[in-house]
């Protein structure tokens, strides 16, 4: 929903805080051996070693295990601070310490730490340390202790609870991702893959989200969809106007983290669906006929999809949930007589009276419609070839930015455009200018194309 403009200003966010402290299948991306020369890090974010040290500072000083900590800050972010801007549910940091009145882990670790809220919001080594300082007080409640505290598979519940979702369903939901990443490893900071299998407690008897039942089904306009209704205070039953537009969001937070303030009844938000990153999976928490609150003045006439991830972040957007997210738009616009094109089928930002970024300039809507309509939108084309194996595909042409993809080794790549970025030195020489991938979805240096010149010819600049 690209929600940055919607939630409190961060002075604001801060001083609540503050005062409330006072009172698995595959590996997840990893780095390519040997490291280039990395940039210098960005307001919230850090290049790899620092986050890897991070966490092992903050494991060991917590007593929590080092793979609970990174799996929930994969699952939550990626692994990206976002520049210190809040998610749609006032959560900061790679960690998502939030406030808001149901989920208070930003004051909670401000009073466990004796850290400043800002520093906890901005820093990204604060905002692990502050996370587990919370979880750590979490598994003391829980009476988790000994042998026990260093068994991964038994902090099932304490993830939960540091999730506070809105019920147990999206609490296991949540949870269920964190050991699914666990098992899968990220490279990133070196946690290797771990094949764990969790104590579900309590949870075990919970059918987690995303599990198709009768009830589940029944009340969804689109087949594949499974069924979990917003809060009835973050919608309005029925319509104003005919159904003419479909808006396209990004939800600034996780799956399971929409899902559950979409439930929440202080949030004043909702969308029809929501759609999850790695599989393209897809929720759909208000009916068709009624009302969303998700572009404000233009509600009564549209119907929102939210998709997974951050605007400045691509690699949140991947073919599944291109894909899936096309299927859902052309279904609704089949059923309703809604021509599929870029009049009628538009970003947040595009709307009148809209304050919001969404979907970004890292949504790729060439792809995206030619999926709507059918089309073959990544035709076998190639015009350069890779070399080397372990290269990283990264978010932007810059060494701390998210990794989104690994070449194996010499790879047929089609570049769209190149730009200048962060100088990458290897094999004797250095390079400053970086190929923008249709297929990967990200930048890789142009030091790596089989090509002998630094600036690519018959390429555009981006």
């Amino acid at each position: 929903m690209g929600k940055t403009a919607r939630v409190p200003r961060l002075t604001a966010l801060l001083a609540t805080a503050a005062a409330g402290a006072i009172a698995l299948s595959g590996a997840l991306p990893s780095t390519a051996a040997p490291a280039p020369e990395q940039a210098a890090p960005q307001t919230g974010s850090a290049v790899p070693g620092d986050l890897a040290q991070a966490f092992k500072t903050a494991s060991t000083t917590y007593d929590v295990p080092r793979e609970v900590l990174v799996g929930i800050g994969y699952a939550e972010s990626h692994l990206d601070g976002h520049d210190g801007q809040p998610s749609q549910d006032n959560g900061y940091g790679l960690m998502h310490l939030v406030s808001n009145p149901q989920n208070p882990t930003m004051s909670e670790a401000a009073k466990l730490t004796g850290l400043p809220v800002e520093k906890l919001a901005k820093d990204s080594a604060a905002n692990i340390t502050g996370a587990a300082a919370v979880l750590d007080s979490y598994a003391d409640q829980a009476g988790l202790t000994g042998e026990s505290r260093k068994d991964v598979a038994q902090w099932y519940s304490v993830i939960a609870q540091y999730s506070h979702s809105a019920d147990a369903p999206t609490g296991r939901l949540y949870t269920d991702e964190v050991y699914r990443i666990i098992g899968a490893g990220v490279g990133a900071v070196g946690l290797a893959p771990k094949a764990v299998t969790p104590n579900r407690g309590a949870y075990a008897k919970v059918a987690p989200l995303g599990v198709k039942s009768p009830t589940s089904t029944q009340a969804v306009d689109f087949p594949g969809a499974i069924w979990s209704a917003a809060s009835t205070s973050n919608y309005r039953v029925g319509r104003t106007q005919a159904i003419s537009t479909i808006v396209i969001h990004v939800t600034q937070g996780s799956y399971a983290g929409t899902i559950s303030w979409f439930k929440n009844a202080s949030a004043q938000v909702s969308a029809h669906y929501v759609l999850r990153s790695s599989d393209g999976q897809v929720t759909q928490m208000v009916a068709e006929k009624d009302t969303a609150w998700h572009v404000g003045s233009q509600n009564p006439y549209t119907i929102g999809l939210e998709h997974e991830g951050f605007v400045d972040q691509p690699s949140w957007f991947t073919d599944a949930m291109y894909r899936s997210s096309a299927a859902v738009v052309r279904n609704i616009a089949d059923r309703r007589g809604i021509p599929k094109d870029r009049a009628h089928i538009r970003g947040h930002s595009e709307l009148p009276n809209q304050t919001h970024t969404d979907p970004g300039p890292n949504w790729n809507w060439t792809y995206y419609m030619q999926l709507v309509n059918g089309g073959n939108p990544n035709p076998p084309t190639y015009n350069f070839t890779t070399y080397g194996s372990g290269v990283r595909v990264r978010s932007a042409p810059q060494l701390t930015a998210s990794i989104v993809a690994t070449l194996a080794g010499p790879t047929q790549v089609f570049v769209t455009c190149q730009k200048q970025g962060d100088t990458v030195n290897a094999e004797g020489t250095s390079n400053n200018w970086w190929a923008k991938l249709r297929d990967q979805g990200g930048y890789m240096s142009n030091i790596y194309i089989a090509d002998p010149n630094p600036k690519l010819p018959g390429v555009p600049v981006c």
